[in-house]
């Protein structure tokens, strides 16, 4: 095993239409080809993380509550995975290669213990799905460029709710990162 799976921020905030910061529709299509990754990855005992946005209620110190609406809160419906992904996650997550991943940042590695758990596994190969594309897939992919990692953008398995920044971030993926954008 040396490949991950890290499903960012499919969450109900990000993704069904009631979301707090939805990108509707263009994540809502993404479901089937999610899970199938997933299932894949999964399958071949893979590591799966699922490295998901975490806020507490009413902090107004955290960077973002400038930014955005309040989203992703502790122990909330929205902070759930959506739709299949959800149910699916449930059957998967006492397995040995499934991780869940709090996360705080737009990068699943900022402030995480992500970094370790990859290099335990001598995994250098990351495959990222989720959402939004321009932010927390584009600041993971970053980060784990600037640590060595190949990394694979799944085109189909990520969306935003700027195109303008969901096509920049594909772009910056291959040319600036040399990602691979898989179909």
């Amino acid at each position: 095993m040396n490949r991950a799976l890290i499903n960012i921020d499919y969450t109900n905030d990000f993704v069904h239409s009631d979301g707090k910061l939805t990108c509707g529709e263009a994540g809502q299509v993404l479901e089937n080809d999610i899970l199938n990754i997933t299932k894949e990855f999964h399958d071949n005992d893979d590591f799966v993380v699922f490295a998901i946005d975490l806020h507490e209620p009413h902090d107004n110190f955290h960077p973002e509550s400038k930014l955005f609406p309040t989203h992703n809160v502790k122990d909330t419906w929205g902070r759930e995975l959506y739709g299949s992904i959800e149910d699916y996650y449930q059957k998967i997550k006492d397995d040995d290669n499934v991780y869940y991943l709090d996360k705080t940042r737009y990068s699943a590695f900022a402030g995480t213990n992500l970094l370790i758990k990859l290099r335990e596994r001598n995994i250098n190969e990351i495959h990222l799905v989720g959402v939004c594309t321009d932010i927390c897939i584009l600041h993971t992919a970053i980060d784990a460029y600037n640590l060595g990692f190949d990394i694979y953008v799944h085109k189909n398995g990520v969306a935003s709710f700027d195109d303008i920044g969901h096509k920049f971030a594909l772009n910056h993926f291959k040319n600036t990162l040399g990602a691979n954008v898989v179909d």
